[in-house]
């Protein structure tokens, strides 16, 4: 069963220097049907103006994905960590038994459009840590490529929680089907461009439950970028944090 979400039913958060649309309950957007997915708790389309962005502060236990789209994001912390991450970039921060971190657009003249993804670890009180890698978009053009995982398979970053997330680019005949276990659930997001997923239209923003489908078949992509997150098949309902 693929249980769409479309674009324009997400939350919106607009405070001028940020606008953000909430896949998931975030912040002062609140919808009991939409409190994250299995492990997934939360993915924002993040664009921020100029020179502006989120100050330093804290978080704990929580493992935090920030991967642009368009411009550069500027990230410093707590463990010393200071870096500018622009498309192709992946970041994950384990926020574990505390951290504390900013994020700027680097740039004073354009603006920066940016996806932030929590997942929630599968314990607490770890150590914090700081990854990051860039994957050249030959390496995702026409096929899923796995970024995320939790043994770091495959040149991906190490991730606290038994969920794998792929990135792929799709254009014109471009096509891979990609097969879950009988025993797994996904979750997919369309970050730009539209793409049909098992022959349903997908648009910019678009995403999508999946359970007790055995495949996915991307398709007919028009400029797409897609995330699919590979999940344990468990119905939770995580607080916000």
């Amino acid at each position: 069963m693929i249980e769409q979400r479309l674009s324009e039913q997400r939350g919106v958060g607009d405070h001028g220097w940020l606008n953000s649309r909430h896949t998931f309950s975030f912040a002062s957007y609140w919808d009991p049907e939409q409190v994250g997915f299995s492990d997934l708790l939360v993915i924002n389309d993040d664009r921020v103006a100029p020179s502006r962005g989120f100050g330093a502060h804290p978080h704990r236990n929580m493992e935090i994905i920030s991967y642009v789209l368009e411009g550069a994001l500027e990230h410093k912390d707590s463990m010393g960590t200071g870096s500018v991450i622009v498309p192709g970039d992946v970041q994950l921060m384990s926020a574990g038994s505390g951290v504390t971190h900013s994020e700027f657009n680097h740039s004073k003249q354009d603006g920066v459009h940016f996806l932030q993804i929590w997942i929630v670890p599968e314990e607490n009180n770890t150590p914090p840590r700081y990854q990051q890698i860039s994957v050249p978009a030959a390496e995702k053009q026409g096929h899923l490529r796995l970024i995320i995982s939790p043994e770091a398979q495959e040149g991906s970053l190490s991730v606290r929680q038994d969920i794998r997330i792929y990135s792929g680019l799709f254009d014109g005949d471009e096509q891979q089907t990609f097969a879950l276990d009988a025993d797994r659930y996904a979750y997919i997001h369309v970050a730009r461009g539209s793409i049909k997923v098992n022959g349903i239209e997908f648009k910019a923003g678009d995403g999508a439950r999946v359970r007790n489908e055995s495949s996915l078949t991307f398709s007919e992509g028009e400029q797409a970028e897609v995330l699919l997150f590979d999940l344990r098949p468990v119905e939770v309902n995580h607080p916000t944090r």
